[in-house]
């Protein structure tokens, strides 16, 4: 049960709607990978349309996390980790007050993906449609993946100006990809209980967590050889990133493997947390340092 206040909602309570800190990790590898596309496609920076790109990322990404708020939010009511958010506990009532500033976001970062091209615009659209469809199901994690590497996609093809398939772009979606269920996994088996006393119950919850640990120790190496390959494989990166996604790639084997041979709530949630920080913001600042001052 939710706990419903009588006080107005304010501004923190609707900013609180779009999720600041999962979009702004959205923004963060969208605005590196336009740096990098800058770096790697362009003569000189442009400035415009690298503003223009993350004005774009920052509205489409707050407006589908706003969305999946305002639907999960009758589940959200009944979880601790999660019923004191704005939406679940009440302090915007009725929850439609806060749909004017979750459509806004998407037309708005929708528009603007139009005006970079229609490439990003497409990006964008089923982004936004996967975030919204099939919510707390199995199909949340691969359709997730996706809509999580829209930012890094828009970010790509917006400053690049490309629309034809490029091998960079491909290997950072199987860099989130392979990143995704390591992160959204770990968050679920570090709070099992919470999520099935709220009444979830798909994958990875409805496997032994043993199994499920397994899964994620052999997700670890994945994402380290796809790390590499993009060191190998674009040409486009030098000793510095190499390097970063090498320790980055070490300390994430060694949580999942902790994690393995002792598959308790905290080191989940160790996992969960260095997936984020260090982990996706270090190796996507990497590639931007790597590529601009060496």
């Amino acid at each position: 049960m939710s706990n419903r206040v009588n006080s107005p909602p304010g501004l923190a309570d609707y900013i609180n709607v779009l999720k600041p800190k999962e979009t702004g990790l959205l923004v963060y590898i969208g605005a590196c990978t336009a740096l990098v596309a800058a770096s790697v496609t362009q003569v000189s920076f442009p400035l415009c349309t690298f503003i223009l790109t993350v004005a774009a990322i920052t509205l489409g990404s707050a407006g589908a996390n706003g969305l999946t708020n305002y639907l999960d939010r009758d589940v959200d009511a009944r979880m601790k980790r999660t019923c004191s958010r704005a939406l679940p506990s009440g302090r915007i009532n009725p929850p439609r007050k806060a749909l004017p500033l979750i459509i806004t976001c998407i037309l708005g970062g929708l528009v603007l993906a139009w005006l970079l091209s229609p490439v990003c615009f497409a990006i964008g659209l089923v982004g936004i449609v996967l975030s919204g469809v099939w919510r707390k199901t199995a199909a949340c994690t691969y359709f997730g993946i996706i809509a999580g590497s829209a930012p890094v996609l828009i970010g790509w093809y917006g400053v690049s100006g490309q629309a034809s398939v490029e091998l960079l772009p491909v290997l950072f979606f199987c860099l989130i990809a392979a990143w995704t269920p390591l992160h959204v996994w770990t968050l679920m088996l570090a709070n099992r209980e919470d999520y099935e006393q709220a009444g979830i119950r798909y994958f990875p919850l409805t496997w032994k967590a043993g199994d499920v640990i397994r899964i994620l120790a052999i997700l670890s190496f994945v994402l380290t050889l796809i790390s590499v390959l993009i060191y190998f494989l674009s040409g486009e990166f030098h000793w510095l990133y190499l390097a970063a996604c090498s320790v980055l790639s070490v300390l994430m084997i060694g949580a999942s493997l902790r994690l393995l041979f002792s598959p308790t709530s905290r080191n989940a949630w160790s996992v969960y947390k260095y997936t984020a920080f260090p982990y996706l913001g270090i190796i996507f600042i990497a590639m931007v340092i790597d590529r601009w001052l060496l």
